[in-house]
């Protein structure tokens, strides 16, 4: 294997597998599919799949990740294991359609881990990471090693596993802060003492993975790249579980406006203008979108590089200064990461080519039938709306695309309210059968109202524990976005929908979400069927 690059860092995201460990995040097979092609257009270096071990579900996801996105000129694929043999084989199985496949594998190295999670020995875990790196390596060329809680871990102790790793076969190795724990210095100074204390650290690329425990997991990931790392592994906002991972935006543009620092750290010249990374940019803010959308987590207003408030200037000062020149308050330019002034794109009498090459020029790859009803959609938002943009269409088919299996299906929503009337609502579903039921109930608002109604008919338990509406363009013809999540038990799920009639999103939201949890317990219950008659 010729001796990997070390003057430019690989991209390594981990939004399908950790990414969606976050509460309610969970995504089906479609839906992961959909973000795994935004993800190749984007231009990461390796896509972390999925843990296809894990359950039937994210095999054929990977599996299916491997087949479409893992062409030639693509990303490579990867699949997580734990350090055992029917992990790592699964994790082959599933990875065979892609040009390009990486196992991940990893065990833990703290003290912490070994006495408390593995009860196992630092002698049996050097051993255990040795043979199953070499079995990894026997069925893919491409194989990844991390000694989980590598930031808690003796620094002695896991050089030593880092350098058996290396000599079984592993091509990178990853340090994980696993549980957000270290400073940049510290974080620094690991990566520092594994580039001087592991002899063969030469013929691996050293990678990074961390969570935001307190906040440092950009922070850290930038001094580890000044120390010698050469793979981030990130997600989409920042996305997974407790207070997420290093947010891959947060990453590319740093390193992409403050290249002139970072050149030297990777043998550069100062002024050298090529990119640090292979990411396109331009995709970053529709990513950021796409993935918040998909998984129901919001981006909050003031969030870095992508959020709503990223560009924007409400100071006098800032405004005079942005309207003189754009650089005394703007350090990137928002057309750098895709964010454009809305445009007209299409009208009322547009018609269905001019619609599809539209949608195709901003990066959507539809099925005929998703094109059937995102132009409906599309038809019934112009006979509305004057002037329809490029967000409004990226509403529509996010809407669209992202649905869970219809079950139940939203006839009729009318409602009544005002400030001396008691808000009352009237809905009609179609039901899994094809029967439609109404129902009517009365609520502390609208919204309230409508969805006791729904309730009455759905006659699923749950809770409703978040509920949020945004607008996707200015105006009152406005489309608005609502996302909720709901609680059934343990579990957690999220619907979304978009409409210039906000209670009506509201409530197809909602059924949105009733439909996945009313899918998952359709599933349990042939679940549980099976192991009866088995």
């Amino acid at each position: 294997m010729n001796k990997p690059s070390q003057d430019r860092i690989r991209i390594f995201d981990t939004t399908l597998r950790d990414g969606e460990q976050a509460p309610g995040a969970a995504l089906n097979i479609d839906e992961k599919l959909t973000i795994a092609r935004q993800l190749a257009r984007l231009g990461v270096d390796v896509i972390e799949a999925g843990f296809p071990y894990s359950s039937p579900g994210d095999f054929e996801a990977v599996q299916k990740i491997a087949e479409t996105v893992g062409v030639e000129n693509g990303p490579i694929i990867c699949g997580l294991a734990r350090t055992t043999r029917q992990d790592i084989q699964a994790a082959a199985d599933a990875l065979k359609p892609a040009v390009h496949a990486r196992i991940h594998t990893f065990i833990a190295t703290s003290d912490i881990h070994l006495k408390y999670k593995l009860k196992k020995t630092r002698q049996e875990v050097l051993a255990i990471a040795e043979e199953m790196v070499a079995f990894a390596k026997s069925l893919v060329d491409d194989v990844e090693f991390s000694p989980e809680d590598a930031g808690r871990s003796d620094p002695e102790f896991l050089y030593e596993v880092l350098e058996r790793a290396i000599a079984a076969g592993a091509t990178t190795v990853n340090i994980p802060d696993t549980v957000g724990y270290t400073t940049p210095a510290e974080f620094g100074a690991l990566i520092r003492g594994i580039k001087e204390n592991v002899p063969n650290i030469d013929q691996a690329i050293i990678s990074v993975h961390g969570h935001n425990d307190l906040g440092l997991a950009v922070a850290n990931f930038l001094e580890a790249v000044k120390n010698g790392a050469r793979q981030l592994e990130c997600t989409i906002n920042g996305i997974g579980e407790r207070a997420g991972n290093a947010a891959l935006e947060e990453l590319v543009m740093a390193m992409h406006v403050r290249r002139q620092y970072f050149n030297p750290f990777l043998g550069r010249p100062v002024d050298s203008e090529e990119p640090l990374t292979n990411i396109d940019t331009r995709q970053i803010y529709k990513t950021s979108r796409l993935v918040s959308n998909l998984t129901g987590m919001l981006v909050q207003p003031n969030k870095a590089i992508v959020g709503a408030n990223a560009f924007a200037h409400e100071s006098g000062i800032h405004q005079d200064g942005v309207l003189k020149n754009r650089l005394t308050y703007e350090i990137m330019d928002a057309q750098s990461i895709g964010l454009t002034d809305n445009q007209i794109v299409l009208g009322k009498l547009s018609g269905r080519n001019a619609f599809r090459s539209r949608l195709k020029e901003l990066g959507f790859d539809l099925t005929e039938q998703e094109l059937n009803k995102a132009f409906v959609r599309f038809k019934e938002l112009a006979d509305k709306k004057k002037e329809v943009t490029d967000w409004d269409l990226e509403a529509i088919v996010n809407d669209e695309i992202q649905q869970a299996p219809e079950l139940f299906r939203v006839e009729l929503v009318q409602v009544s309210c005002g400030n001396n009337a008691c808000p009352t609502a009237t809905v009609t579903l179609r039901t899994p059968d094809g029967e439609e039921l109404t129902d009517a109930a009365t609520g502390t608002g609208p919204v309230d109202a409508v969805y006791k109604a729904i309730n009455r008919v759905v006659n699923v338990p749950n809770q409703l524990i978040e509920f949020s509406v945004q607008s996707v363009t200015a105006g009152i013809d406005a489309i608005g976005e609502v996302t909720i999540r709901l609680r059934h038990g343990d579990r957690i799920f999220s619907g979304h929908s978009a409409n210039t009639d906000i209670i009506v999103a509201s409530a197809q939201a909602y059924v949105n979400a009733l439909n996945r949890l009313y899918a998952a317990l359709q599933r349990q219950e042939q679940k549980e069927a099976v192991s009866v008659k088995g």
